[in-house]
């Protein structure tokens, strides 16, 4: 009897475990989130559009470039961005690429993975950085270097997610905060819409010092500016400036977005 008591036990354990982890990991990838929140999802992907400043601090709009189209669909873009910038001081150029996403796509693939498929390697392994924003804020942040012959990147990434304050209010064009989680699938969860964001500097023509400055201080002027626009643009009468520069292809010697579409 006690046997038959103690298989019984075992298999309701099993039984609970199973649907525990079904559960949990339909939590995570929003098999069952409620459908209302693709309009969430595409309010905050036009704000991004919409609002993405041309101008911040000593960088400028230098172009559009183009995204891969395969590499968004993998990073579930509902709205993204693909722009070289120039800072007017001291020349350098940064390239930023932005995709607005489900959480769950938006924490799918992490730079490590993707890098050594488009024959980069790792060269300074991932670590967090924390950027001093121009507002006084803090932004956490991943940096790491791939490089491969005759070619470092140095990319800063980070995702923005609703402020704690208004969490409440369901509020897609909230304030944001910028944070670099260990495990972003699970801190990404419950959110309508994630910003992710790169910062993409050519290390082969600044020293990694160099580098580091500038896109730090991209970061500092960038995330303000952005937030700020955001929050204009989705406020009664608030219209975002949109940018009327042309798209044009990227030259061979510009960075790839398209090569950064994933973490």
């Amino acid at each position: 009897m006690k046997g038959s008591s103690s298989g019984l036990m075992t298999l309701v354990g099993a039984a609970l475990l199973v649907v525990g982890v079904t559960v949990a990991q339909g939590y995570l990838t929003e098999r069952w989130k409620d459908k209302s929140v693709s309009k969430d999802l595409d309010a905050a992907a036009t704000l991004l559009e919409a609002s993405f400043p041309e101008k911040f601090g000593a960088w400028e709009l230098e172009r559009e470039l183009e995204g891969d189209p395969k590499e968004l669909e993998r990073a579930g873009a509902v709205g993204h961005i693909s722009r070289l910038y120039r800072n007017s001081r001291t020349k350098a150029r940064v390239s930023a690429f932005v995709v607005c996403a489900r959480p769950h796509d938006a924490s799918g693939h992490t730079p490590d993975r993707c890098y050594p498929g488009a024959g980069f390697e790792i060269g300074e392994a991932e670590h967090r950085q924390k950027v001093s924003l121009s507002d006084g804020r803090e932004a956490e942040t991943f940096t790491g270097t791939f490089r491969k012959t005759g070619q470092t990147l140095r990319i800063f990434w980070t995702y923005g997610i609703r402020d704690e304050a208004s969490i409440d209010a369901e509020n897609v064009a909230a304030a944001r905060s910028w944070i670099a989680p260990q495990i972003a699938r699970i801190a990404l969860v419950g959110e309508p819409a994630v910003y992710k964001l790169y910062a993409i500097v050519d290390e082969t023509r600044l020293t990694s010092a160099q580098a580091m400055v500038e896109c730090e201080d991209f970061l500092s002027t960038l995330l303000p500016a952005l937030d700020s626009a955001v929050i204009a643009g989705a406020s009664p009468g608030g219209k975002a400036a949109t940018p009327d520069t042309e798209t044009e292809s990227p030259t061979t010697a510009d960075v790839k977005p398209g090569d950064t579409a994933s973490r």
